[in-house]
């Protein structure tokens, strides 16, 4: 590996675009109104940092797991540590490195922090040496990542997380871990074989799945939105015009999991689907007027 070519190979390995999943960190804080406040936009994104360390780290040790797996891969033997782009020994010591960084930050700066990272860490962990292999619970641990990260937003800006926030997100992260199964599956070139858990499921079962918790998350949705406690803490009775917002993204997500089998990386539809980002920049746009200027 040239001293050229190592840095962006090093970054590849990072997986910096997948850092938009720890904005997740952020959201107690928007939903309490408290992302105003000097001290806590300060913390909320330190632990946004943390994580993001912690989540590349992670990254590290599994593509180090994976190697001879991923060489075998039509599209993942281009990784940086199956192509040779850079060294096993170099991707163990920065999954070390990355994973004592995050925690010796989170020692020093926050503290309460350390329980939510542990937990993080250790289902990861055990993720990554077997437990992916379990078909359902394969998603279900992804989703929990998902709400580890919100429980450590409540923390980091002193806010509790209410119950309606740990239902959508839980839902919401379920429908975002079978729509990667889904695309792994569609994956003509890969197929089945490219993860062991995908032999326990088919398309029907996974669309089936997808269709059923969409439905779920938006019924929820609109529960919350008319919950007359939200509406009292919110100080405004038109929550519920948000839901407008939320169909249009779901049916958005649908169509490019369903019709366009595009939800192989989640994070990469986010970054990629114009659509999908003028509808989350509009619900973010509507929600924040009526909780920071509209009550």
């Amino acid at each position: 590996m040239t001293a050229k070519s190592s840095m962006p190979a090093l970054l590849r390995l990072l997986r910096p675009e997948q850092w938009v999943k720890n904005l997740f960190v952020v959201i107690p804080a928007f939903f309490a109104a408290r992302l105003s406040e000097v001290e806590v936009i300060h913390d909320v994104a330190l632990g946004v940092i943390i994580f993001s360390l912690l989540a590349s780290g992670i990254y590290c040790f599994n593509d180090w797991r994976d190697i001879e797996q991923d060489r075998q891969h039509p599209r993942k033997r281009f990784r940086p540590l199956a192509s040779g782009a850079v060294s096993a020994q170099t991707g163990l010591l920065l999954a070390g490195g990355l994973t004592a960084l995050a925690f010796m930050l989170a020692w020093y700066f926050l503290p309460d922090l350390w329980l939510v990272l542990a937990l993080y860490l250790g289902i990861n962990i055990f993720y990554s040496l077997g437990l992916k292999r379990v078909a359902i619970l394969d998603v279900h641990l992804i989703a929990l990542g998902f709400l580890l990260r919100v429980f450590a937003g409540g923390i980091v800006a002193q806010v509790p997380v209410s119950r309606w926030l740990i239902v959508l997100t839980f839902l919401l992260a379920l429908i975002l871990a079978l729509s990667k199964r889904r695309g792994e599956f569609s994956n003509e070139a890969a197929g089945p074989a490219s993860r062991p858990a995908l032999k326990a499921y088919n398309l029907s079962f996974i669309d089936l799945s997808i269709v059923m918790l969409s439905g779920v998350t938006v019924v929820a949705y609109l529960m919350y939105t008319l919950s007359g406690e939200v509406i009292d803490r919110i100080g405004s009775p038109h929550i519920y015009f948000t839901t407008f917002f939320v169909l249009m993204g779901m049916l958005r997500y649908l169509q490019l999991t369903i019709v366009f089998a595009k939800t192989e990386s989640p994070t990469r539809v986010l970054w990629t689907d114009l659509f999908l980002q003028l509808v989350l920049l509009g619900w973010i746009t509507a929600f924040g007027y009526l909780l920071y200027v509209g009550k």
